[in-house]
């Protein structure tokens, strides 16, 4: 039986991954860790958790007899430019202390599998792939020394460490979050609030991107894989579908026929020119079977259909 601690659970992955790991496991072997005192997304055990108290993260694992811990508590792009030092400190100083722990439970026969998300962040622009890596941001940077650190415990001390470099991540439950890519959820707010949008990026700046559904599969299937098809310790690329605001603002029209959009580019253009148009996960569906399954008008159509309307005037 596995028990699951999540870390950042009231994130934008966070919120939705333990409602499918509950699904899968019982909602009483999922627990849902974050800093705050809320439970926002009202998972059955929630805890308040820190990541940064390695301590009391340790006491958590060994007391639940945790067997897999998803560590996603960080800062994204954007934000993390506005406050570097605090962005470096939690989101390496949070890999770290997990892997640590893991380190530590795999020497008294208590092996822990970890899940730590890397990002399109980590390249940069002169990146083709998985070659060359230069990231321009403390959010990339960080997210490239971390994957350089689960490479290294793996092959140090044989620990179980699965990671993704995600696309932008779309979803309706939650609102944008401080990403570069948050755009392309913003937009769909203005839709249904019937305003015009006024778009950080340019119209013609192509970024992969990924549907929610098709990111917490994704997660979930990779940790479910056997470890000896697990070829890559540091992250795979996983791809969904790329477009670019114009196309975005143009599939939203289909359906919203009065929708308008404008373009300001603001500094997080910078951020978005560094990074690859498109990813190629051709490894991720040779080691472990992984596929996208949603495309742009399935896409925007589910978003329409189910963005909560209070959210979106508040957004």
């Amino acid at each position: 039986m596995e028990r699951i601690l999540v870390i950042g659970a009231n994130g934008q992955i966070g919120s939705e991954l333990v409602g499918a790991l509950a699904a899968q496991h019982g909602a009483e072997n999922v627990i849902a860790g974050d800093i705050g005192a809320a439970n926002v997304y009202n998972a059955a055990r929630y805890t308040r958790l820190d990541v940064l108290d390695r301590a009391g993260l340790a006491a958590l694992v060994a007391q639940e007899n945790i067997t897999q811990v998803y560590q996603l508590a960080a800062l994204l792009s954007a934000t993390g430019e506005q406050a570097p030092l605090k962005a470096w400190t939690l989101n390496m100083d949070g890999l770290l202390n997990i892997l640590e722990v893991a380190r530590e439970r795999g020497e008294i026969g208590k092996p822990l599998r970890i899940f730590w998300p890397s990002s399109i962040a980590a390249f940069g622009p002169n990146t083709p792939q998985m070659t060359v890596m230069d990231p321009s941001t403390i959010y990339g940077i960080s997210k490239l020394a971390g994957e350089r650190l689960c490479e290294y415990y793996f092959s140090k001390y044989g620990v179980d460490v699965r990671s993704i470099r995600y696309p932008g991540i779309i979803s309706y439950k939650s609102p944008p979050g401080g990403g570069t890519t948050d755009y392309a959820i913003a937009i769909f707010h203005a839709a249904l609030r019937g305003e015009r949008y006024s778009c950080f990026l340019g119209a013609q700046t192509a970024l992969p991107m990924i549907y929610m559904p098709d990111a917490i599969r994704a997660t979930i299937e990779l940790m479910d894989a056997p470890a000896e098809k697990i070829k890559i310790r540091s992250a795979y690329n996983v791809a969904g579908l790329s477009f670019n605001p114009e196309q975005l603002a143009q599939a939203i029209v289909q359906r919203v026929p009065d929708f308008k959009i404008g373009y300001q580019p603001d500094s997080r253009q910078a951020i978005a020119d560094s990074w690859p148009q498109s990813l190629d996960d051709a490894r991720a569906t040779a080691d472990w079977g992984w596929k996208a399954r949603v495309g742009l008008q399935e896409l925007v159509g589910d978003m329409l259909a189910n963005i909560d309307v209070n959210l979106a005037k508040a957004a």
